[in-house]
């Protein structure tokens, strides 16, 4: 015991100077496991009541569950029932959509077969029209492939100074004789001095002829649009400048004629593009031409040209008839004078008729005025003794009295 006792007291540990022995750790230790029991026991009462109000609750939330799942079965019942009615509603909608979609797609089976045979026609017209097309084209094609050869060919006359002056012959022999009647020019007429000229131009009361050269220097100018460089260029210009010179200074020489030709000549150019680059860019060769009385022409200034001649002809020709229309003229003053005269005799019968007409019209009023005093007598019951006849162109005025009347007469003849 003593042992016991002494172990109990015998200190363990020590808490800063607070010694703490065996037993007192018992004690404390005891007094800790009875803590521990009551709250174990306290935390074991709350358990057993948490648990109670726990399987309450859980009673209570079975029950609202088992009344749930009761309104679910009947929500189901209902909804089941509903959903019978609504696949009877969707079966009778589906027969007529099915219906409604069969009889269209029967209406566009027959539109789109209608609409494929439309398109069938219509392919078939277009292919036919393309066709035609294609067969235009060949032939415009032809035609094109013609048209180069024959520009190739025309290519080659221009590049030959001979076929070249032929060339420029035919445009102006072309432009003459549409405008100028025939008797009136003459191509490659021959001078006084020998030389022939392209066309002589004859001009109307004896007048000088007008001479046109078609022999334009058209290689000088080939050269020009050939050239490459601005040496090349100006070396080109200065060719066909040469050129045109000598060219005017020919027709100067040759073709005016004094007496026999006009004193001024026309150089034709077959170009108008070449006509409008001259006077733009050669401005010398045009003045050169102008001294030596030698015009340069484009295929619209010689049409012009011609018409001015034309008009000058039939200036000529009706100077020429002068005399003739002038006896008309006077023959048809005296057919006028004649027409007068009648007209004047004939408007003297008409004035003698309104005359006549004007008597007779008079006369009628006298013979209406007798009338309606002779309407206008009276006349008593026992009648008239006395009466007035007339015995001539005058009667002398007769009066009868009676007892129930009175009469009076007065008759004369002419002017009342």
């Amino acid at each position: 015991m003593n042992d016991l006792q002494s172990l109990l007291s015998e200190p363990i540990a020590q808490f800063g100077a607070t010694p703490v022995t065996l037993g007192a750790a018992l004690a404390a230790l005891g007094l800790a496991v009875v803590f521990l029991l009551a709250g174990l026991a306290v935390a074991l009462w709350r358990s057993a009541k948490a648990r109670a109000a726990a399987a309450a609750e859980v009673a209570e939330r079975v029950r609202e569950t088992d009344q749930r799942i009761a309104g679910l079965l009947q929500a189901q019942a209902e909804m089941q029932g509903r959903m019978g009615a609504i696949a009877e509603v969707f079966g009778a909608r589906q027969a007529e959509l099915t219906q409604a979609l069969g009889q269209r797609l029967d209406a566009m089976t027959g539109r789109i077969g209608q609409t494929m045979a439309e398109q069938t026609r219509s392919t078939h017209e277009n292919l036919a029209k393309l066709q035609e097309r294609l067969a235009v084209i060949d032939t415009a094609q032809g035609n094109i492939q013609a048209l180069a050869g024959e520009v190739v060919q025309l290519q080659a006359i221009l590049s030959n100074k001979q076929t070249r002056g032929a060339f420029g012959q035919s445009r102006m022999e072309a432009i003459v004789a549409d405008g100028l009647p025939a008797g009136a020019f003459e191509f490659q007429a021959t001078l006084s001095n020998g030389n022939r000229p392209d066309c002589l131009v004859r001009m109307p009361n004896g007048a000088p002829s007008l001479v046109i050269d078609a022999k334009f220097p058209l290689e000088a100018w080939n050269a020009i649009r050939a050239a490459e460089g601005a040496d090349a260029r100006k070396a080109a210009a200065q060719l066909f400048r040469r050129d045109m010179e000598v060219h005017i200074r020919a027709i100067a020489e040759k073709y005016l004629v004094a007496g026999e030709t006009q004193d001024t000549a026309f150089l034709f150019v077959p170009s108008e593009s070449i006509f409008a680059e001259i006077h733009e860019n050669f401005e010398a060769i045009v003045q050169r031409a102008h001294r030596a009385r030698v015009v340069i022409v484009s295929p619209s200034l010689l049409m012009l040209s011609i018409q001015v001649v034309q008009a000058i002809l039939k200036d000529a020709r009706m100077r020429e008839q002068a005399h003739l229309i002038q006896g008309e003229v006077v023959r048809l003053m005296e057919d006028v004078r004649r027409l007068d005269d009648r007209v004047r005799k004939l408007q003297a019968h008409f004035s003698q008729a309104a005359r006549d007409i004007d008597d007779i019209l008079v006369s009628s009023g006298k013979v209406t005025k007798r009338g309606q005093k002779i309407e206008a007598l009276e006349f008593g019951d026992g009648g008239a003794e006395g009466h007035a006849t007339p015995t001539g162109h005058e009667s002398a005025p007769r009066a009868a009295d009676s007892r129930t009347g009175h009469l009076r007469l007065r008759v004369v003849d002419g002017e009342e």
